[in-house]
């Protein structure tokens, strides 16, 4: 497979060898054609002098042929010869070679034509009608143009020769040409060797000029951005992970050890069951929790949305955390009433939206005194808001600006257990379906979520 400086170079090459040799046809070829008219005419010419020296001057017509045999020697004599209208030959120069040979048909074409012009083999032959004293007269004259032949052969050679030397110069500069042009791809190559999982930070160079590699190094800096934070959000992901499956194991396992140690009364393994069972759940619970994060950080192009009635998937998010915990109340409230379902629908992804409201009563639930939680659902003209809120403890205004951050949890964490990754799932679940959350909360008085979610969206490429 050949490089791609060798194929700029060749197809440069080829292009302008094509241009070159256009040029040199369209040269020759207008001289050929040249040559050929300017011929023509001194046939033309020879032909009307002869005519007018046999015809009018009265030439002896043996005075004529001598003449044309002692020019013969010399040069290529122009051949004539001179009909009447009925087509009886009166001259020729040379009966014997009689290159043209006219016969009837010919003749009758030039009384009919005026003029013909044609070629027999390489010579040339006009023939014409000649008026004298009223008197219809048909002219032939033909000629072998050795002297326009040769300088188109010269020229034929010194355009070949031309071309060949400026395809092979071409090529050269072709080779210089492609060098230049590729060397900063060739730099680019070279930075981005450096490049590796261990020095992401690392970044093309870019220039001042605004061209479409300059382009497409911007473009690959902002890859690696991405990648960089990918990476850094990973680790800090997997750090994070690692901390938290290890506190519940851990306790699973100091517990198990402790009670294994030594004979213990049916009541103490029952207790040390019930308290492994309690960590079991944790980590059952955190495990969904992290498969529901990777699914909403999947690209929504491989995420299936379909029209779905949002106050159908509050209901069932409403059951499934009151089937959880029997303590909670839940209220939700309509703030109009409407008549068409495609007024309460959304594109959306039903088991994603169903995580992120059983997300956001859950916590309501969770952080308030009476475990009570409510939800306000108003219908705008682009889309659906959502009120969520309590009249719990509230959050602080320390805390207020990172409780959507993975694993982050505030001081209110004393208050009730968590792993602070509910908060950050709900967020990439609107985000993904194009919509909005915000928070407002006030401590000691409440917190309220307000979600927005359009109607409809286009999906990213």
């Amino acid at each position: 497979m050949l490089s791609l400086k060798a194929r700029i170079t060749i197809l440069f090459t080829a292009i302008t060898a094509g241009l070159l040799l256009s040029f040199a046809f369209l040269i020759y070829y207008t001289s050929e054609k040249n040559r050929e008219r300017e011929f023509y005419n001194l046939l033309y010419n020879e032909a009307l002098t002869k005519a007018n020296l046999f015809l009018d001057a009265k030439v002896n017509e043996k005075t004529l042929q001598v003449i044309y045999k002692q020019n013969r020697e010399l040069i290529n004599e122009v051949e004539a010869a001179i009909y009447d209208d009925n087509f009886v030959l009166l001259y020729h120069d040379d009966v014997k070679t009689d290159v043209v040979k006219e016969d009837v048909e010919m003749l009758q074409t030039i009384l009919n034509n005026e003029i013909l012009e044609f070629y027999i083999d390489e010579w040339q032959v006009v023939g014409l009608k000649y008026t004298y004293n009223n008197q219809g007269f048909l002219v032939t004259a033909a000629g072998f143009d050795e002297y326009g032949y040769n300088k188109l052969s010269s020229l034929g050679k010194t355009l070949a020769t031309a071309l060949i030397a400026a395809v092979f110069l071409v090529f050269l500069i072709g080779i210089l040409f492609s060098k230049q042009a590729l060397s900063p791809i060739f730099r680019m190559n070279e930075q981005i060797k450096k490049i590796t999982a261990a020095n992401l930070h690392l970044r093309l160079k870019i220039e001042n000029n605004k061209d479409e590699l300059n382009a497409l190094a911007q473009s690959f800096n902002s890859m690696l951005d991405r990648l960089e934070n990918s990476f850094d959000s990973q680790k800090q992901f997997v750090s994070n992970i690692s901390h938290e499956l290890r506190t519940p194991l851990a306790a699973i396992i100091s517990e198990l050890e402790i009670t294994a140690s030594k004979e213990r009364k049916k009541s103490a393994y029952k207790k040390a069951i019930k308290d492994a069972l309690n960590d079991a759940n944790k980590l059952a619970k955190l495990s969904n929790s992290l498969l529901d994060l990777a699914k909403a950080s999947y690209d929504p192009s491989e995420i299936h949305f379909k029209k779905i009635r949002v106050d159908e998937i509050l209901m069932e998010s409403m059951m499934q955390v009151k089937n959880s915990n029997q303590n909670y109340k839940i209220q939700i409230e309509f703030e109009q009433e409407f008549d068409e379902e495609f007024q309460m629908s959304v594109s959306g992804n039903e088991y994603l939206l169903k995580v992120a409201f059983s997300n956001l009563i859950d916590n309501a639930c969770k952080f308030s005194e009476d475990h009570e939680s409510f939800v306000s659902i108003n219908i705008l003209n682009n889309g659906i808001s959502l009120d969520f809120w309590d009249n719990g403890i509230g959050i602080s205004k320390k805390d207020i600006n990172q409780i959507f951050t993975p694993f982050y949890r505030g001081k209110n964490k004393k208050f009730t257990e968590g792993h602070g990754i509910g908060l950050h799932l709900t967020q990439k679940i609107i985000n993904l379906h194009r919509g909005q959350i915000h928070v407002k909360s006030t401590k000691n008085v409440g917190t309220s979520f307000k979600v927005f979610l359009p109607f409809s969206f286009k999906m990213e490429d």
